[in-house]
């Protein structure tokens, strides 16, 4: 029986629905071979340590038996327990998380991150985890940074690996812009009403602005840049931000759903220039012989890959060598907790056939 030891930081949407697919899953796991346990699990402030087998009360056990924790405290358990084959999974949103990377690689832990923090940094940060964990024999694994649970990532480094020149990739990386844009060009409705739509169906950040500055999809753009091996940084890409200067992050949230009708106007006219056979797309762009990194709107064919999306769906193309003009198109839902976890699942299965086996 192999048997593997995950370490669950954050338990908020994606890490709440990963541990009930794990523990949905884990009897099955069992039949083929595998052990799969989630011993400790954390938040931002509180810790519950379920020596090896969570339960399905673990909702219930977290609130009552957590407790105040740091890092060390959470390392120097594992130790003792001596568990093997340890996975740190990081569901979190932080950027200040990240930088534990090194202190977890080096008490024997492989990661899996859901943050998409850890590879948009700066190069060197990018660089120097990857040297830390080549000394350690670790893995890292992060499927789920650029479309939840589409295989993009691993698509484009086995095309880099096999020798497969890469000219360019184009996506609509975002599922919350993918679901305002299909419906705005779609229905007559102001973009607003289409907005706060969007954000009552929980597609959207609860501050919309977020969505809309565009820097999420640029810190996908760049993730997939740097696996071609490509030296960016975030602040290299060129980011069309739809959130006008007076409604941006410097006004309060308030402030700014007070006053959103403001943004129809401008919509409203690049609507209004769109042939019959047109939608708005939001997209981002990588032109790897020039080095260019774009994200913008723009006009879409409704016959192609992209106009025809439906709901918050996101399509990616990646252009090569072999394939010319015709691109290889991954499709399919690239937002929501359900499939993020599920990519995190698919990490933790790929990463447990890399790790040995206890006897």
């Amino acid at each position: 029986m192999k048997k593997i030891h995950i370490v669950l930081f954050g338990v908020g949407n994606v890490g709440s629905t990963l541990i009930n697919q794990i523990l949905e899953t884990r009897a099955q796991w069992r039949e083929n071979g595998l052990e799969v346990n989630i011993p400790v699990i954390t938040n931002s402030t509180t810790a519950f340590f379920a020596k090896e087998n969570l339960e399905n009360s673990w909702e219930t056990d977290f609130k009552k038996f957590g407790f105040p924790y740091n890092l060390d405290s959470i390392l120097s358990y594992v130790k003792k327990q001596e568990y093997e084959n340890l996975i740190a999974i990081d569901a979190t949103a932080s950027e200040n998380f990240v930088r534990h990377y090194k202190q977890l690689i080096k008490n024997g832990f492989n990661i899996i991150a859901a943050n998409k923090a850890a590879n948009t940094l700066s190069g060197k940060f990018y660089k120097d985890l990857r040297i830390d964990l080549k000394q350690q024999g670790k893995y890292f694994l992060y499927e789920t940074n650029v479309g939840a649970g589409l295989p993009i990532i691993q698509t484009l480094q086995s095309l880099h690996a096999s020798g497969e020149k890469v000219t360019k990739i184009r996506g609509v990386f975002s599922g919350s812009l993918s679901y305002i844009f299909n419906e705005f060009s779609k229905e007559n409705k102001a973009f607003d009403e289409v907005l706060t739509d969007a954000g009552n169906k929980g597609f959207t950040e609860p501050d919309p602005r977020i969505d809309l500055s565009g820097k999420d999809v640029a810190r996908k753009l760049l993730i997939l840049a740097r696996e071609l091996e490509i030296q960016k940084e975030l602040s290299e890409i060129s980011i069309e931000d739809l959130v006008p200067s007076h409604l941006n992050g410097k006004s309060s949230l308030s402030h700014f759903k007070e006053h959103q009708y403001q943004l129809n106007e401008g919509f409203r006219e690049r609507k209004s220039k769109l042939k019959n056979d047109e939608v708005l797309r939001h997209i981002g762009e990588l032109d790897v012989a020039s080095g260019i990194l774009e994200v913008k709107l723009i006009n879409e064919k409704k016959s192609s890959p992209f106009g025809s999306l439906k709901n918050a769906d996101a399509s990616f193309e990646i252009y090569t060598s072999s394939y010319g003009d015709q691109p290889i198109v991954i499709q399919g839902a690239g937002a929501g907790g359900a499939v993020t976890a599920r990519g995190v699942v698919a990490d933790i299965l790929k990463l447990s056939e890399r790790l040995e086996a206890i006897n």
